[in-house]
């Protein structure tokens, strides 16, 4: 009974302090990425729906990544310039708006234009939001707000794609009006419930008087440091997208038993991450954590070399290592991006942190699928596991 009562105290204490603000933006977080159920069905969408050859799924689903990166690159200017509500708000209901359109939309020549549109809002919400969670954190809780922001992303996920299966099964037109429609209300829930800053574009350039804001990539430490994280990053997206078909295609798991190996990552972040990185937190540098969390996830890729052993509990074992591994190194990663920015330059910091993942998304799925294809997932998982273990080594450099 004391060990139950001492978890409770822990889970309290872990969202004990948060303000106010970080929790509406982590709802709407919540909200908009309940409402991330489209994309993921992007290729069925046009193979089955609008009877297209799997080129043009592809094809789309590129343009997807390319909107996605120049969102993330304007996102992050525009923050800076008119501020992170705004930038919010407005991207929220836009690609809300431009979804609703693609569900009525037949010609593949409009969708393509109109997938470089949405995913160009749709992510210019990200570093908006990035930002937004560093200006309300109390000091000394920056990496647990994000943590929390990280939960509510995982929920939300989990939500979105769960319940985008079974509207696929109805009708695959109706997954882009659900999408559309919760974007908006995300971007309606910001306009409702977070505090307009009064003046904040004027306020800002007063302070910003006399001052030279360095710009990110004038910071050599802070491109080192995103250069490392898009190898990590990349090296991350190929666990949900090129390990689950090595399950299936060398392993020979069923597709019921690889969604429940997969969903353990969600589950471990949301029972345990907050209450770690609430002992952890302020213990040591980030870097350090940073360096455990890569080690870990190259300890993950490692397992699906080993020549023995069940693939249950093997793809269990490398799933486990890969949730902790993220959950050291993510929260403290958002936190070192922030601690070389200041007020002037926060969006255009995120903006950058945020193109690593939009890359990550682009590179990451079209190299691991041609090294696998090519030279074998014995050697794409080698390959993987060097890189981690080199961008640990050279974060530690970092310290």
């Amino acid at each position: 009974m004391l060990l139950f009562r001492e978890i409770a105290r822990n889970y309290k204490l872990s969202f004990a302090g948060l303000s106010r603000e970080t929790w509406i933006l982590s709802i709407v977080m919540l909200i908009n990425r309940s409402g991330y159920m489209a994309v993921p069905f992007m290729g069925l969408f046009v193979t089955q729906s609008l009877h297209r050859p799997a080129s043009d799924a592809g094809f789309i689903i590129t343009l997807f990544g390319v909107g996605s990166i120049l969102g993330s690159a304007a996102g992050g200017k525009l923050t800076d310039v008119i501020g992170f509500r705004p930038v919010q708000i407005v991207a929220s209901i836009v690609s809300g708006t431009f979804f609703l359109f693609f569900a009525n939309i037949t010609d593949f020549h409009t969708l393509c234009v109109l997938a470089v549109v949405i995913s160009f809002f749709s992510e210019a919400f990200r570093p908006a939001n990035f930002v937004a969670i560093a200006a309300y954190a109390k000091p000394d809780l920056q990496t647990r707000s994000y943590s929390l922001n990280r939960l509510a992303v995982n929920m939300g996920w989990a939500i979105g794609v769960s319940a985008g299966g079974l509207i696929a099964s109805y009708d695959y037109r109706l997954l882009f009006i659900v999408d559309g429609s919760v974007n908006i209300i995300a971007g309606l829930g910001i306009f409702w419930f977070l505090p307009r800053i009064k003046d904040y574009r004027k306020v800002l350039k007063e302070k910003a008087k006399g001052i030279v804001v360095r710009k990110p990539w004038e910071d050599a430490v802070f491109i080192r440091f995103l250069l490392l994280t898009a190898v990590f990053v990349i090296c991350a997206f190929l666990m949900f997208r090129v390990v689950p078909v090595f399950y299936k295609e060398i392993w020979k798991i069923g597709e019921f038993e690889i969604g429940l190996i997969l969903g353990i990552n969600g589950i471990i972040i949301a029972l345990f991450e907050m209450v770690m990185i609430h002992k952890i937190e302020n213990k040591r540098s980030p870097i350090f954590f940073i360096v455990v969390g890569a080690l870990l996830v190259a300890c993950s890729f490692a397992v699906l070399l080993l020549p023995f052993g069940s693939p249950i509990l093997l793809g269990t074992l490398c799933i486990v290592f890969f949730t902790f591994g993220e959950m050291f190194a993510l929260p403290f990663i958002n936190t070192f991006v922030m601690s070389r920015a200041n007020e002037f330059n926060r969006g255009q910091y995120a903006g950058g942190y945020m193109l690593c993942w939009s890359i990550a998304q682009v590179v990451g799925p079209i190299a691991g699928f041609f090294i696998a294809e090519r030279y074998g997932y014995n050697t794409l998982w080698i390959v993987i596991t060097i890189l981690l273990l080199i961008s640990a080594y050279m974060y530690r450099l970092m310290k």
